[in-house]
């Protein structure tokens, strides 16, 4: 096996309400063997090193991934059978002597070939050692700003076993300040005086005995609550609260290989009344994404977005992140060329309608959605993006919807102006007449649809008409003038067939236009070309 210790937060961050358990969420994504134990992250990575090209590659996307800041100036420090690596001090590690307690040594030239070259500002806080109490000890001694032994691990020092702590002063006092001077006494004699504690572990820091930490495990669903520490009595307070939850949530779908396309924030009143009127005890804004997202920074500006635009009834004392759907993780696609010496990377067409309709509203951000419908009025629709992104996200990713339809090769010969409702022509003789005759140029084109809503109305009135015998009639008698009138014109609601002879017509004031002949025989214009 092969072991990397790296630090977990310092006390006062773990103290943040976040559960000790998902400061460790993020790892899971490199190797699914990874523990919490005491100070350290355990992650176990002989058999996934290759997966990642090897392990100093793996070394350098654990320190570029980790949540705790890894860089800084590095001390002194000697590399040796565990190839750890010093790095800054971040907080001295529980137990330990004061840093210089004990001497430098350097590295064996063999070691330092296998480790990769590093600059002291890119040094960062890991170990790595074939067992995970050696890793463990490893880092101890780097939180502490001192220098690793050169025989590993004899030399390393009492107090950074867990299991030597209480004995430390004795076994000093008997002249034993290592592991190895320690594992060096009677085994018989030392385990009548300490137990058989300290002597199981140092059989599993050095592997004669196995020793698996029990395994840290994503949950199946992503639900936190956290206590303010302070009350939050705007919008910005609550955000960067709810912002230590979302880097929970970041690392919990890394861990899962999964994105989130639904959230849900809540958040807990301090107070039930409030100039007599009664509060409820939470309240809650749900975020919607048009693609499965891992990056927060999207997240947080939609957040903060709508928490801009929402009132506090009342200062919260607790948040609640949740999320409500998730979708597999896909990697985003890169361009296969680099990109030029000017060019700088915009943000992504779905984002920006997040962020804009986050700002503005649902209903001020609508987007075109194509019908299953030859009617050229039907043929596309508008709707809020954050409907369609809901019923897509209800429908399933790559689910093929009904309203699709593939483009249609006669489309070249459609306008770009639609005329909303159709406009009845006048005729001199037989031709349509607008500003003057109209000469056809293309056409006939027939456009006939619809012909399945006819018997669905039939049905519909039908059933109305048991129901409600008198609306029937009405219903019957109007239906009977507008059929009597020529059926309806496009764009109104109105079920029926269709039946259209388009044309392509064109005179000199007013250019090209797209002109129908319906069943009555009529005339009329439906679109111009810009």
């Amino acid at each position: 096996m092969h072991w990397i210790a790296l630090p977990l937060p310092a006390p006062e961050a773990a103290s943040s309400g976040v559960p000790a358990q998902a400061h460790g969420w993020w790892a899971l994504r490199f190797s699914p063997r990874v523990a919490l134990l005491e100070e350290g992250l355990l992650v176990e990575v002989d058999s996934t090193a290759r997966l990642w090209g090897g392990l100093p590659a793996l070394v350098r996307l654990l320190r570029q991934h980790c949540p705790v800041p890894l860089t800084g100036p590095a001390p002194d420090a000697g590399h040796g059978q565990g190839q750890a690596t010093a790095g800054t001090r971040q907080h001295p590690a529980r137990g330990m002597p004061p840093v210089g307690a004990s001497t430098s040594s350097r590295a064996s030239a063999s070691t330092r070939a296998r480790a990769p070259a590093e600059s002291p500002h890119e040094a960062a806080c890991i170990a790595q050692a074939p067992t995970a109490l050696q890793a463990l000890a490893q880092l101890r001694l780097l939180q502490a700003g001192r220098p690793l032994p050169r025989r590993l691990p004899h030399d390393l020092p009492l107090r950074t076993l867990s299991d030597l702590r209480p004995h430390a002063a004795d076994l000093e006092h008997m002249g034993c300040r290592t592991w190895g001077a320690v594992r060096a006494l009677p085994r018989a004699g030392l385990a009548r005086r300490l137990g058989a504690g300290p002597l199981l572990a140092l059989d599993r820091a050095w592997g004669d005995v196995q020793h698996l930490p029990p395994w840290l495990q994503a949950p199946d669903c992503f639900a936190l609550e956290a206590e303010l520490p302070a009350l939050a009595e705007s919008a910005d307070s609550l955000l960067w609260s709810a912002s230590r939850l979302l880097v929970a949530l970041q690392s919990w779908l890394q861990a899962r290989h999964q994105g989130v396309l639904a959230l849900s924030l809540a958040w807990r009143h301090d107070l039930r009344r409030i100039d007599g009127v009664d509060l409820p005890e939470w309240q809650s804004l749900d975020v919607r994404t048009a693609q499965p997202a891992q990056e927060m920074a999207h997240l947080r500006r939609l957040l903060a977005e709508r928490l801009g635009r929402q009132r506090l009834a009342a200062p919260v004392n607790r948040i609640a992140l949740r999320a409500l759907q998730t979708a597999p993780w896909v990697g985003d696609s890169v361009s296969l060329l680099p990109p030029g010496p000017n060019e700088t990377p915009g943000e992504p067409w779905h984002q920006l309608q997040e962020r804009l309709s986050a700002r503005l509203g649902t209903e001020r951000v609508q987007g075109l959605r194509l019908m299953a419908d030859h009617r050229p009025e039907a043929m596309q629709q508008w709707h809020p993006l954050e409907t369609e992104k809901a019923g897509a996200a209800v429908r399933g990713r790559g689910a093929s919807t009904r309203a699709a339809t593939p483009p249609d090769a006669r489309a070249v010969l459609w306008p770009t102006w639609l005329v909303q409702p159709p406009r009845v022509l006048v005729l001199q003789g037989n031709r349509p007449c607008l500003h003057g005759p109209l000469r056809l140029l293309v056409g006939p084109q027939r456009f006939e649809t619809a012909w399945w809503e006819s018997r669905e109305a039939l049905e519909a009135l039908g059933a109305l008409g048991a129901a409600h015998p008198e609306s029937t009639a009405d219903a019957g008698t109007a239906g009977g003038a507008g059929a009597a009138a020529g059926g309806s014109l496009p764009g109104e609601a109105v079920a029926g067939p269709t039946r259209r002879d388009y044309f392509v017509a064109h005179n000199q004031v007013v250019g090209y236009v797209w002109i129908f002949r319906d069943l009555q025989g009529r005339w009329l214009l439906h679109g111009f070309y810009g």
